[in-house]
C-alpha cells in the first residue's frame, strides 16, 4: 500500500496525486471524470467513470447449436452479471424452441425484454433504471408475496381449497433475481449504488434477507404440494398444532425483516430470536410426536418446512442486528452488570 501527502492548493481545495500505473491500467488520464464514494467517516472510494462502450454492459455469445436449458442458462447468467444488453448469435439461425427458450427467460426477469431479433441473432435487454428501483421496497413486496403463499399453503392442510402458489412463486422468484442483480451491479460499480441509494454493505444485507424469503416461498410451495395428499392428522399433532405453528413462524420472518428495511427497531429482532428458540422446542416435540404416529410422511415434509421457515427468519433477525448495530441502535437484553464499586 502505497502513502501520498495530501496537498493544499488554491483556495484551500485539497488534492492527492494518483498511482501513475494505476492510472494508466484504469484508463485515467487529464479531464477523466471518476466517481469518489464517501464509505464512511474516514474512507473514500475512487472508481473511474464507466465507458461508453463498457464490457459489462453488452455482451455477445455465440450460440450455435445450443440447447434451449443452456440458452436458458446464458440469458440467467448475463442478468445475474449485470449486463444491460445480451446479443445471442446463431450463425444457422434459431430453432423455434431455442427462440421461445430465450423469450421465456427474458419475461422471467423484471425490465427485461426481448428487444430485437433477426435470422441469426436474438437482442435481449435489461431496461430497468436503477435510478426508480426502491431494494427496501422490494424486499418488502418479496415479503409479502412469501407470507402469503405461506398462509394459503398452510391453510390448505385442513380444507379443500387448492393452495395456487406457482404464479406467486414466480413473482417470488424474479423480486429475488432482481435484488440480487442490483448486489452484482453494486459491487462491481459505485455509480449503480448511488443510483439506489445504498451502500454496498445495506445492499449485501437487504439481498440476504432477499435470500432468505426466498426460501420460505419455496417452504410454502412444499407444503402446497403435500397439502392435497394430507387426509387427516394423528391425534398426537392434531391440525391446530400446525397451524399455530406455522402463524408463529411467519410472524418470526415478518418482525425480522422489518428490522432490516428500517420499519421496526433492533429490539424486535431480539424479540424474533426468542421466539426462535420456543419455535425450535415445539417443532422438536412435534417431531418426537409424529415419529410415533403411523402414516406420518407427509406430515412430516410439512413439518420440515415450516422448521426451515423459522430458521430463515431466526437468520433474517441476526441480520437485522447487525443493521442494528451498525445504526447504533443495539438494546442489550436484561440488566447490565457493572463493575464493584460504580
Amino acid at each position: 500500500m502505497e502513502q501520498r501527502k495530501v496537498q493544499q492548493v488554491g483556495g484551500g481545495t485539497y488534492t492527492v496525486s494518483l498511482p501513475k500505473e494505476w492510472a494508466r491500467r484504469a484508463g485515467i488520464t487529464a479531464g477523466t471524470t471518476v466517481h469518489i464514494d464517501p464509505r464512511s467517516e474516514d474512507q473514500l472510494v475512487l472508481e473511474p467513470e464507466a465507458p461508453e462502450e463498457d464490457a459489462t454492459a453488452r455482451v455477445q455469445l455465440p450460440v450455435a447449436g445450443e440447447s434451449p436449458v443452456r440458452l436458458e442458462r446464458a440469458v440467467r447468467a448475463a442478468y445475474a452479471a449485470g449486463f444491460e444488453q445480451l446479443t445471442l448469435r446463431a450463425p444457422d439461425g434459431f430453432s423455434a424452441q431455442q427462440r421461445a427458450a430465450v423469450e421465456r427467460v427474458a419475461n422471467a426477469f423484471v425490465g427485461v425484454t426481448l428487444a430485437a431479433e433477426t435470422g441469426t441473432e436474438l437482442v435481449v435487454r435489461a431496461l430497468l433504471d436503477p435510478g426508480e428501483v426502491s431494494v427496501h421496497q422490494s424486499v418488502r413486496q418479496l415479503r409479502f408475496t412469501a407470507l402469503s403463499m405461506h398462509r394459503d399453503a398452510t391453510d390448505a392442510l385442513t380444507t379443500d381449497d387448492t393452495p395456487y402458489v406457482a404464479d406467486r412463486e414466480a413473482e417470488a422468484d424474479r423480486l429475488y433475481a432482481m435484488i440480487d442483480r442490483h448486489l452484482g451491479r453494486g459491487l462491481a460499480r459505485l455509480d449503480e449504488v448511488d443510483a439506489l441509494g445504498l451502500s454496498r454493505l445495506e445492499l449485501f444485507e437487504l439481498r440476504t434477507v432477499a435470500r432468505e424469503l426466498e426460501r420460505v416461498a419455496d417452504g410454502a410451495e412444499t407444503i402446497a404440494e403435500v397439502a392435497g395428499a394430507v387426509e387427516s392428522f394423528p391425534g398426537s399433532v392434531p391440525a391446530s398444532e400446525f397451524h399455530s405453528l406455522a402463524r408463529e413462524a411467519r410472524a418470526v420472518v415478518e418482525e425480522a425483516t422489518a428490522v432490516v428495511v428500517g420499519d421496526a427497531a433492533v429490539e424486535t429482532a431480539n424479540d424474533a430470536l426468542e421466539r426462535r428458540e420456543e419455535i425450535r422446542a415445539t417443532v422438536e416435540s412435534m417431531d418426537r410426536r409424529l415419529a410415533d404416529a403411523a402414516g406420518s410422511y407427509r406430515l412430516g415434509r410439512v413439518l420440515d418446512a415450516l422448521r426451515r421457515t423459522v430458521e430463515s427468519g431466526g437468520n433474517i433477525a441476526e441480520m437485522g442486528l447487525r443493521a442494528g448495530a451498525r445504526r447504533e441502535e443495539f438494546v442489550p437484553q436484561g440488566p447490565i452488570a457493572r463493575p464493584e464499586g460504580d
